[in-house]
């Protein structure tokens, strides 16, 4: 095995990106909705994200996950990203989800701006997929999230951090 096979698990694997949103959620203060991942156990934080269904377009998607992960659709849309943002998931996690068959996802984020009380915020009302939550700074989300999603929301911050005055 080369030193680029090492570098690159996917570079001849055929298998597609599965097309889904991510969802950055400010509240009136500027901080981000983030939630710990119910299935994994630990610290395993994200913002809101979930698969596109067919003939379903990327911002019916949102509002379906923002009401599915969040509990609530009181938010307004403040943005869509430029670009979808792909990234492969670990080698051996690509294999166990989805039945093996992505090998990762891209995203079309959108930022919100949340128009509710934190009261509202309910994690129960669909399949929970967090099991807590909480408001965070944008400085402070990269080095919350699993490793492998870190470029993903460094890119997307740097494209929303204008919407959060």
């Amino acid at each position: 095995m080369s030193i680029t096979d090492s570098v690159d698990p996917y570079r001849d694997d055929p298998r597609p990106y599965r097309p889904c949103v991510g969802l950055m959620v400010f509240n009136k203060d500027g901080l981000v909705f983030v939630g710990n991942r119910i299935d994994v156990p630990g610290d395993h934080w994200q913002m809101p994200q979930g698969g596109i269904d067919p003939g379903e377009t990327p911002e019916q998607a949102a509002w379906r996950e923002l009401r599915e992960e969040v509990g609530t659709d009181k938010a307004e849309i403040l943005g869509e990203s430029r670009t979808w943002y792909p990234y492969d998931l670990p080698p051996g996690l690509s294999r166990r989800i989805w039945k093996g068959k992505y090998r990762g996802q891209t995203q079309r984020w959108f930022a919100l701006r949340f128009l509710g009380q934190d009261t509202e915020i309910d994690l129960t009302l669909h399949q929970p997929e967090f099991s807590e939550w909480r408001w965070v700074s944008l400085t402070d989300l990269p080095d919350m999230i699993v490793p492998f999603k870190r470029p993903i929301y460094e890119r997307v911050i740097e494209e929303f951090s204008d919407l959060v005055s």
